[in-house]
């Protein structure tokens, strides 16, 4: 096996990067420059962030310090619930593109589900049409979510980022997105929090048959079911670590092992409670 990132393509034509960092909850400018520029010259091109995260700026200053080619790069942000209305939405891009520093985004994702999302993506369709978004997609978008806005727009979302690790396998809406031909991609691949995966026993174990870390392990399943995976970490080691994913494989035997792990456990909000949807809607970037 070798070890490049593979390229997973999208219904569209266009092609995304399967292991991307992500940079939630880095709010700290040196700790986003560093991670960036170490996962740039770990050989990862592509970069998630969101205007909520409060570091578009940073990510396009470490961007452009790295001197790579703008062709070469996949750069994601998301639309804030905050944030609604064809109008609206487009403002709320073109702030995302100013603070990045960028002419366009390889994907623009619509963060979360809260009410008003079809006129948004309307406006996504526009800048999607205009050449000024490569890609569209969503986050944290259930089925019935993902079937009202589709039943009201034209254009089919490519992606749908959603939280999934080994506690929170998302198997129906896996099995529902590849029936659609939107892409899978996975936010707290790892999980967080107390539902961390990585210290589970299976992972030890797989860790050491395979000499690499439980975190490769996790990662490694991912892949193998087909997803996007964007890995946080302010870690040099860790960074690089996450990238070399792709010269090892998992067998089917431990795959089922892993499956077993699902416990239905979120890491973060549930996507269908209104009430925390609607909440979302009062408050803007993090500080």
């Amino acid at each position: 096996m070798h070890n490049d990132i593979p390229q997973i393509p999208l219904a569209n034509g266009n092609t995304i990067p399967q292991l991307g960092l992500g940079v939630f909850q880095v709010d700290n400018e040196s700790d986003i420059k560093n991670s960036v520029k170490w996962a740039l010259e770990a050989g990862y091109r592509h970069i998630d962030t969101a205007a909520y995260y409060a570091n578009e700026q940073w990510v396009g200053e470490a961007i452009r310090e790295s001197g790579l080619d703008r062709k070469d790069l996949f750069v994601t942000s998301k639309l804030w619930n905050n944030v609604r209305g064809y109008d609206e939405t487009k403002q709320a891009f073109q702030e995302s593109l100013d603070k990045l520093g960028l002419d366009y985004l390889d994907l623009y994702l619509i963060h979360w589900p809260a009410p008003g999302y079809v006129e948004s993506w309307k406006a996504m369709e526009d800048l999607y049409r205009d050449g000024k978004i490569k890609n569209i997609g969503v986050s944290n978008f259930e089925q019935n979510q993902l079937e009202d806005l589709m039943s009201k727009t034209d254009i089919k979302p490519e992606i749908d980022q959603v939280e999934t690790h080994p506690y929170f396998q998302q198997t129906e809406l896996h099995a529902y997105l590849e029936s659609q031909g939107i892409q899978h991609e996975a936010w707290s691949p790892l999980g967080g929090g107390k539902n961390s995966a990585i210290k589970d026993p299976l992972f030890e174990k797989l860790a050491k048959t395979h000499n690499v870390t439980p975190a490769q392990v996790i990662l490694r399943w991912h892949v193998q079911r087909e997803e996007i995976v964007i890995p946080k970490s302010i870690h040099e080691d860790r960074v690089k670590n996450n990238r070399d994913i792709f010269a090892f494989g998992l067998d089917e035997a431990e795959m089922a092992e892993i499956a077993k792990l699902d416990q239905g456990k979120r890491v973060g909000p549930d996507p269908q409670n209104t009430e925390w949807l609607k909440k979302s809607q009062e408050y803007g970037a993090r500080k």
